[in-house]
């Protein structure tokens, strides 16, 4: 019976340029690639759910470049570690012995679960589990202060980063091609589970929404991003994070465009690499502030508000405009995500966690380490967050970020008309409002 390995895909939906895939064959074994539908995770979704369908499309393609390059990709579904078992056996007895997994590192405090659970499995099954570093540049350990603490703080962070990148031996922004050694198993792709089996809505596999995000990664938008990224009118980002999200692309091809191109989109990147550090240096920063005293604010339970807010009927018209879009597309731009997150947070005075869930559940780019740092920002709650007596104007950001009302009226037709929602809440009284009730709650922490 050969020994033969295998590489389970995860957030890395390419063989292109794949480091984990390409440790695998390098290590002289024949590979077979896996894929499961964590049922962890699917439970969770509605039963419309655009992010799978993406993710569908996209296994589609990686399993037909296996059969293309002469490999095969056997794809699966349920809690990851029975699958992952179920699959060795079902290779055993057709006569393959897999004696080693391969996967490439994620550092959220779910996926660090799975991963100890499975390495424990594999240690008593006589399997090698190796983990491989390929969802960012710098692992969350190799970006520390001269102390060995982490950064808690983005600028310095970001400065150690490049000071980091630059005094490495060997450059982790080269390209690694998993083709060029090694080989596959002699093992077929078998049928990806339907949609409908794995209890989706065949509408989850309609591209609408996720197609915007499928265009060329283009020069000229990231040498005018700096001017145009604040712009929610322009196409003035590249929309490269939703592929980021599944790994239909490497980091390094795109970080090596923003060193060419863009110092400013290049430090975009690097603060997703700060939040991913953040979230395994501080795993409680998942579902609690970062810094706890921010716990102690008392939160309004305000339903009818949250219900506005979601519904984009607040009488505010950027905030209305960006919840739409979200709610239409599954995408806002990143300018406007900051001002409904402090409407929420400040205006309404709901906790941030019920719009990080929200955005969970719409944001077709959700990525847990940026969403919840994003939010914390908002709130002032979490690391280099703004201060908590800043206040966004809605008001005041559309006349500066879209002084035409070209973004407002694409998804608030109706707004200067009498049909157009009035203002659930003050600005001046609830700005007010938040700052005392933010003093209040930090004084007595």
């Amino acid at each position: 019976m050969p020994d033969i390995s295998l590489f389970w895909h995860r957030r890395d939906l390419r063989i292109q340029d794949n480091l984990g895939l390409a440790a695998a064959r390098k290590s002289g074994l024949p590979v077979v690639g896996f894929f499961c539908f964590d049922r962890h995770i699917l439970d969770r979704l509605p039963a419309l759910d655009r992010r799978l369908g993406f993710i569908h499309h996209h296994l589609k393609s990686v399993q037909h470049e296996y059969s293309q390059s002469g490999g095969g990709l056997i794809a699966a579904s349920g809690q990851p570690l029975q699958a992952l078992k179920a699959t060795i056996a079902e290779l055993r007895e057709a006569g393959h012995n897999v004696v080693a997994v391969h996967a490439n590192r994620d550092y959220a405090p779910y996926p660090v679960q799975r991963d100890a659970d499975v390495a424990a499995w594999c240690g008593s099954a006589g399997v090698a589990f190796e983990l491989h570093e390929d969802h960012v540049i710098m692992p969350p350990e190799s970006v520390l202060k001269d102390d060995g603490t982490p950064y808690t703080v983005f600028t310095p962070y970001s400065k150690k980063w490049h000071r980091v990148l630059e005094a490495m031996p060997t450059s982790p922004l080269t390209s690694a091609d998993p083709l060029a050694s090694g080989s596959w198993a002699e093992v077929q792709s078998n049928d990806i589970p339907t949609l409908e089996s794995l209890g989706f809505d065949t509408e989850s596999g309609n591209p609408e929404g996720w197609v915007a995000f499928d265009h060329p990664l283009k020069a000229e938008t990231v040498q005018e991003y700096a001017e145009m990224r604040d712009t929610p009118s322009a196409k003035g980002t590249t929309r490269m994070s939703l592929h980021l999200r599944f790994g239909t692309v490497s980091v390094r091809s795109l970080t090596r465009f923003g060193m060419k191109h863009s110092d400013k989109w290049l430090t975009e990147l690097i603060w997703r690499e700060f939040y991913q550090a953040i979230l395994h240096h501080f795993p409680h920063s998942a579902s609690d502030a970062f810094r706890a005293k921010y716990d102690r604010i008392p939160w309004r339970h305000d339903e009818p508000g949250f219900a506005a807010w979601c519904e984009g009927r607040t009488g505010y018209p950027m905030v209305d405009a960006g919840m739409r879009e979200l709610n239409a597309t599954g995408f806002m731009h990143n300018r406007v995500r900051m001002v409904v997150a402090s409407f929420l947070c400040k205006h309404l005075l709901i906790d941030w966690r019920w719009g990080e869930r929200y955005f969970a559940e719409k944001l077709l780019d959700y990525e847990l380490a940026s969403n919840v740092g994003g939010w914390q920002w908002a709130s002032g709650s979490g690391c280099d967050a703004a201060p908590y007596f800043r206040v966004f104007n809605p008001e005041s950001q559309m006349k500066k970020f879209d002084p035409k009302g070209v973004y407002v009226k694409r998804w608030v037709p109706e707004w200067g008309t009498p049909q157009y929602a009035a203002p659930i809440v003050e600005h001046k009284m609830a700005r007010q409002r938040a700052i005392d009730t933010y003093k209040a709650a930090l004084a007595g922490a």
